[in-house]
């Protein structure tokens, strides 16, 4: 299955310690949507969600993956399937503005908080998965600027934190 990554599962060591089977990425962007880290976490954090705003002008870049069907189950465990993730299935464009149909996961509306912070941790999966695949720089910078909390819960933190991109 083709798999569209935005938030911290672009970092492909984030993304193949959930699903080994990932492979050939590259970067595609999503039309009508925005990117948001308002989606309420387990951890009380926010989480990334590309939120339809349904304006051509709002995108969303993220990688698109291409994972073994038999993995699927894992990767809706670790998306939150039916847990403040739904899944959908999109239309997104590459560098070459060929179109790919791809899955993507977004937040369920009872999972919005906008006053929610990612975790630090969590903001370098999204802004070193950014860098590792190309994605424009501009983008990136905006990723940069996102603001983001600490987390308290120190065995989390330096969990997170050893996971390589």
């Amino acid at each position: 299955m083709k798999y569209l990554a935005y938030g911290s599962n672009m970092c492909t060591g984030r993304l193949r310690d959930r699903v080994p089977s990932c492979t050939e990425p590259f970067p595609a962007r999503l039309k009508g949507h925005e990117l948001r880290f308002h989606k309420r976490s387990v951890d009380g954090s926010g989480k990334a969600d590309a939120y339809s705003t349904d304006d051509p002008n709002d995108q969303v870049w993220g990688v698109v993956f291409d994972i073994d069907n038999s993995e699927k189950p894992d990767l809706d465990k670790a998306e939150g399937l039916n847990e403040g993730y739904d899944e959908t299935e999109v239309e997104v464009v590459d560098y070459q503005n060929i179109g790919h149909k791809a899955t993507m996961y977004f937040a369920e509306i009872d999972y919005i908080d906008p006053l929610l912070k990612p975790y630090s941790w969590y903001k370098r999966f999204v802004v070193e998965g950014a860098r590792q695949h190309g994605l424009p720089e501009a983008y990136v910078s905006e990723l940069e600027c996102v603001e983001s909390q600490e987390d308290l819960d120190e065995d989390r933190n330096d969990e997170n934190r050893t996971i390589p991109c």
